[in-house]
């Protein structure tokens, strides 16, 4: 019988600041409750540990998802990994998700704050990839990218991201430190960021855009209307 290869799944190159990841990531939100039950404890950590050994090395979580149990989860698993090979993405700047008035926070001391307390929830020394999860329409994005900034230069951070940006807050903080990625649906149902941001990350070779399919969303996307604004977390 003919051996069998396991697949292999490849390595990217996301945004053009120097961060390399398996092409293939995992969403760890539903392991701590979402669309499902939470998994417990032992049976999340091996969840992530099989996907590691599948070559996925690129993990992405949030302060809020649990809240604050998820990032604790993987923290947990990363024991029992190898970091040096693992990126980590997790998010901050959601403080609470009472719908419909979901609050947010970009002030530079909640930046701080907030990353600090995810380093010591997945103990880790540095975060790969940290998104601002929902942009601060009260704090100018030039103040919330400047913390920022200072937390790459600290090593706590290595690279920026921004989840669901307009074109013009892109391009205001991209000014003030280089944007590794950005989360936004892009689907065959939402296509809007064809308009603006598509070109716009297209047009800047160091802005580069990341496209992020979430499966538990998509599967059932097929089979009915679009889900309410807090699904979309």
């Amino acid at each position: 019988m003919a051996e069998v290869n396991e697949l292999q799944i490849p390595r990217v190159k996301l945004g053009n600041q120097g961060l390399e990841v398996s092409k293939l990531g995992f969403g760890c939100m539903t392991l701590t409750g979402a669309y499902n039950s939470p998994l417990s404890e032992e049976d999340g950590i091996a969840v992530i540990k099989h996907a590691f050994s599948k070559g996925i090395t690129f993990f992405d979580s949030a302060d809020i998802y649990g809240p604050h149990i998820n990032e604790i989860l993987l923290g947990k698993a990363l024991k029992q990994l190898p970091r040096e090979k693992i990126q980590i993405a997790t998010k901050f700047g959601i403080q609470t998700l009472e719908f419909p008035n979901v609050k947010v926070n970009g002030s530079p001391e909640y930046v701080r704050s907030s990353c600090e307390a995810s380093l010591k929830r997945l103990d880790v020394e540095y975060i790969d990839l940290y998104y601002q999860h929902r942009v601060d329409t009260k704090v100018p994005i030039e103040e919330t990218i400047g913390e920022l900034k200072k937390l790459v230069e600290e090593g706590k951070i290595k690279y920026i991201g921004l989840s669901e940006p307009s074109p013009d807050t892109i391009r205001r903080a991209h000014a003030v430190h280089p944007i590794t990625a950005l989360q936004m649906e892009w689907s065959l149902w939402t296509r809007d960021i064809e308009d603006e941001i598509v070109p716009l990350c297209r047009a800047k070779p160091e802005n580069h855009h990341r496209r992020r399919l979430d499966t538990p969303r998509q599967s059932y996307r097929r089979s009915t209307t679009l889900p309410p604004p807090e699904s979309y977390f």
